[in-house]
């Protein structure tokens, strides 16, 4: 049985650290998880609107197998730029992949799309991305509207009001001594539910009475109440392209890449329970998963405790704001 560690958070898992840079003004950022000793990696993507960097290189069958750090940001395809900063960061410290005369990082990067919420000319940047990991400590993470969340926010559609998104953090341990953490930011079209209650947490409200809108069943009644709405060039999402939801879970199981890669899939189910809808045309939510550790564990057993945590970190993400606001 895996319960909640001390930290509650992925950096419980020894050589795994997170750093934020925030422009609060601009409502923007990015977070960076170190792991500078080197990680086996994973990724999968299940969103159809994606904005990545390195996924290719870290794919099962590739040469590189490890990587240093994963840098989660904000600015969409712009903010890509803030992993030059981590790779600066990194390469100052000697840690790379070996390259003949140099050591050049690995650091797979995902965006989310919060152009619209801020300042759209300040994006994250070189700078912002070293700050990420000068800010890295092994503490628990902050959480809410902060670093890669500070403009996130949730449930998108014509005519209603999002809520805000952010930063969730949490981690399972088992007596065994596994531990599986996960860090997301959550910036999603749907709605998210507490998959304990079934109930909204954050998401599209109503812009006269405030309340909840079930948009999953909205868009069944607007498909029942117009059965050419299908087919048609309205999108019930608009405005596309301004989602995605970006993570990490970590373990200290020693897992292969094709065993790490299975767990960044199953991580999705988290997504699954917690975000409606998910994994839509205007999302493109990208999970990537880190094997640093000695633990020897099946991957089902290290994959269902990570859909479980990828859950708890998304439902933290908008109630940690929501305490903020009060």
């Amino acid at each position: 049985m895996a319960t909640p560690s001390k930290n509650g958070t992925i950096t419980a898992i020894n050589g795994i650290k997170v750093g934020h840079a925030t422009n609060e003004k601009a409502r923007t950022g990015c977070t960076v998880i170190l792991c500078e000793s080197g990680a086996v990696a994973g990724v999968d993507v299940r969103g159809s609107a994606p904005g990545t960097r390195e996924t290719d290189a870290i794919r099962p069958g590739g040469l590189v197998e490890k990587v240093h750090a994963v840098l989660l940001t904000g600015g969409s395809a712009f903010g890509l730029d803030a992993a030059g900063g981590v790779m600066q960061f990194l390469e100052e410290r000697g840690v790379g992949f070996p390259a003949g005369p140099v050591r050049v990082p690995i650091v797979p990067s995902a965006v989310i799309f919060d152009l619209g919420v801020g300042d759209p000319q300040v994006r994250p940047d070189r700078e912002m991305g070293y700050r990420a990991c000068v800010n890295s400590t092994n503490d628990q993470v902050p959480m809410g509207q902060i670093g890669a969340g500070t403009g996130a926010t949730v449930g998108k559609g014509p005519g209603l009001q999002p809520s805000n998104g952010g930063v969730g953090s949490a981690c399972h341990a088992l007596k065994s001594g596994l531990i599986v953490g996960a860090i997301v930011v959550v910036n999603a079209v749907g709605n998210i539910v507490d998959p304990e209650t079934g109930k909204i947490v954050a998401g599209a409200k109503h812009p006269e009475t405030g309340e909840f809108v079930d948009i999953v069943k909205r868009l069944s009644q607007q498909v029942a109440l117009n059965p050419d709405f299908i087919g048609g060039e309205r999108d019930p999402f608009q405005p596309v392209n301004t989602n995605t939801t970006i993570g990490v879970v970590g373990t200290n199981a020693a897992l292969s890449p094709t065993e790490i890669t299975k767990v960044a899939q199953i991580a999705h189910n988290g997504l699954a329970r917690t975000i409606r809808p998910v994994h839509t045309m205007s999302d493109g939510d990208t999970i990537f998963a880190l094997s640093i550790g000695t633990q020897d564990t099946p991957v089902n057993i290290v994959g269902v405790i990570a859909a479980e945590v990828m859950a708890e970190a998304v439902c933290r993400a908008v109630k940690h704001r929501m305490v903020r606001d009060r």
